[in-house]
């Protein structure tokens, strides 16, 4: 519609192995970016992520059997594109709609402005579809004009950091002007999202009181928030990566909604380097030590579900938990709630204005 070129997001994300035998490939592509971990000297970095991809496969194969084969990350993150492109052509459909409404819609007293449609894309940095496949087909399809959208909320050198490198060495080979979102820790919708996901969250522990009083109908025990986020090594930190106090600023922007009993701990650490303290395992420990029977984890960093979540989270340490006496639930994933979907829409539009791409 209108006389403007289609603009285009590109939704970047970790990917994951959509089947068992993807499981080492996969594993060999993620231990081959040094700027996740370097192993070695440079030229030992992808023999050594060989070795490693081949001693871990089998084990990791079933952590992935145990939850359906295969990730789900790629299905839901085309899914996110989906409902991220139907929100913003939502747009300029009802423009449109206007538009006919009036007898001369290139009057000044209607000065309707043609908005482009979008059309949303997904690229993955280790599994498919990879940035590499994906941007080719961008530029077949005619888009001149590509917003790179990180989803990872706060940011990391390892994640949005190395995701959006591998963007820009891809795109500099097309005449495709870009901009690239790299974080988006704070915005008010994302903060909305996660407030209603807490809610429902607690209101699955039955509680008989209002849920600002966060007490539980068993024995009138409260409910902690066990904030669950991706671990780094503390070097990444040390060096002045962002990612801990972004995440403690998500956190300030969701107790300013709700009071909460609140904690922060750190998962999916591998490997013989200093990780971030304390470990989930390690809190959960300590919060069955001071005798915290019902806690609800809220996997902060990640907006999808993936073997983090549905592993990590739902199965091991749920079986955890139960071993100490903890009553354990999680809050449901992001994925395509509709606030989030909502958030997404509104820093796509407001990064494009920026750009002067649309008024």
């Amino acid at each position: 519609m209108g006389n403007k070129e289609p603009i285009g997001i590109i939704l970047l994300n970790l990917g994951g192995p959509d089947s068992l035998k993807a499981v080492r490939p996969f594993l060999y592509n993620l231990f081959s970016d040094r700027k996740i971990i370097k192993l070695g000297p440079r030229f030992l970095q992808k023999p050594l992520a060989r070795l490693i991809s081949t001693l871990r496969s089998k084990k990791t194969e079933g952590y992935y059997r145990l939850i359906g084969g295969k990730s789900p990350i790629l299905d839901i993150t085309n899914a996110q594109a989906y409902a991220l492109e139907e929100a913003l052509n939502k747009r300029a459909e009802e423009q449109k709609s206007r538009r006919a409404e009036v007898k001369n819609p290139d009057s000044p007293i209607h000065p309707f402005t043609d908005l482009p449609f979008f059309k949303v894309y997904v690229g993955m940095r280790y599994w498919h579809p990879f940035m590499e496949e994906v941007i080719p087909q961008i530029y077949n399809d005619g888009i001149k004009e590509l917003i790179a959208f990180s989803l990872y909320p706060q940011y990391s050198l390892a994640t949005s950091g190395s995701s959006l490198a591998k963007f820009e060495e891809v795109i500099s080979k097309y005449p495709i002007k870009y901009s690239c979102i790299p974080s988006w820790h704070d915005h008010p919708l994302y903060i909305k999202a996660l407030v209603d996901v807490i809610k429902k969250g607690m209101e699955s522990f039955k509680t008989d009181s209002p849920i600002h009083r966060f007490t539980s109908a068993s024995g009138g025990s409260p409910i902690h928030i066990l904030f669950s986020a991706h671990s780094l090594p503390e070097k990444f930190i040390n060096a002045g990566d962002p990612y801990v106090k972004q995440i403690m600023e998500t956190i300030a922007g969701l107790i300013k909604v709700m009071p909460l009993k609140w904690h922060l701990s750190y998962q999916s650490r591998s490997g013989p380097v200093k990780w971030l303290t304390p470990s989930t395992e390690e809190k959960l420990k300590e919060l069955a030590a001071q005798n915290i029977k019902n806690i609800l984890v809220v996997p902060i960093s990640f907006v999808s579900d993936h073997i983090e979540t549905l592993y990590e989270i739902d199965i091991l340490y749920m079986q955890m938990a139960k071993g100490l006496g903890i009553n354990l639930r999680r809050t449901d994933s992001l994925n395509t709630h509709p606030l989030f979907i909502e958030a997404l829409k509104h820093i796509i539009i407001k990064n494009i204005k920026e750009h002067g791409w649309i008024e």
